[in-house]
């Protein structure tokens, strides 16, 4: 819209001007004609000096009037070019500010997720199966996953991952075939230091056994559950054996 009225307020001027020039250039009937074609060499008719003098004010009125409007136009352009720029900064803020709430938002959802960590897993995922015994402490796999949210366990390895500094709650339950020679036992342990064992230990009938602890960790800091050496354990689809914890606050 500016620009369609700043085209106008420049060519309408204009086309007055030119409007004007052939007018006074041109005789307007056939008389005028005849009248300079008898006048001689160098004289010209009184009617087209007359026109040329009546246009002369006129030019000048209409020069005056591109002079208004070229001033008005520039002063309108300088306007323009400021809210141009003002709207432009304008929008650098805008913009700005939408990407910093984009990043809290994305901090907020993150640190949501962070602090929900929860797990509990199970030995086997199907079949049954009878594990060790190992003449070393070995390393449990618990791989069949109840609920994992936050995945800060891992199944495939075992381990489970603190995601944040907190204090952590576990437990687990360990089952095994009663047996004179083997007992049935796993420990719980926490960088590969050793936190607490359960154990237990008869010649006949299933034996079970259970243990658990509240830990303080640091981001990067790992749990896991390691048999006992010498040690036989059982499970089958009724999930016997289980491996659980969660984040009870961060700190």
């Amino acid at each position: 819209m500016h620009r369609q009225r700043i085209e106008m307020a420049l060519i309408l001027p204009l086309v007055l001007l030119s409007i004007c020039c052939v007018s006074a250039a041109e005789p307007q009937d056939e008389a005028e004609k005849v009248i300079i074609s008898t006048q001689p060499a160098g004289n010209k008719p009184q009617s087209v000096l007359n026109q040329q003098q009546n246009c002369i004010p006129d030019i000048n009125s209409v020069l005056r009037d591109i002079s208004v409007q070229l001033a008005e136009v520039k002063v309108e352009m300088k306007h323009l070019q400021r809210q141009n720029e003002a709207q432009a900064a304008e929008l650098v803020t805008i913009k700005t500010k939408a990407s910093i709430s984009e990043k809290q938002v994305e901090a907020l959802r993150k640190d949501r997720e962070v602090r929900q960590v929860a797990f509990s897993a199970a030995l086997l995922v199907s079949g049954s199966e009878t594990i060790g015994p190992f003449n070393t402490h070995t390393n449990l796999i618990f791989k069949n996953v109840f609920v994992n949210i936050g995945n800060a366990y891992n199944p495939q390895t075992g381990l489970f991952t603190a995601p944040v500094r907190g204090a952590y709650h576990f437990e687990f339950y360990i089952y095994g075939p009663g047996e004179t020679s083997h007992g049935s036992g796993a420990a719980l342990m926490k960088n590969g230091q050793q936190i607490c064992i359960a154990y237990e230990h008869q010649t006949s009938h299933g034996v079970k056994s259970a243990n658990g602890a509240t830990l303080l960790l640091e981001v990067g800091d790992v749990v896991f559950l390691r048999q006992w050496v010498n040690s036989k354990i059982s499970d089958s689809t009724n999930n016997h054996n289980t491996f659980s914890g969660h984040l009870l606050f961060t700190m």
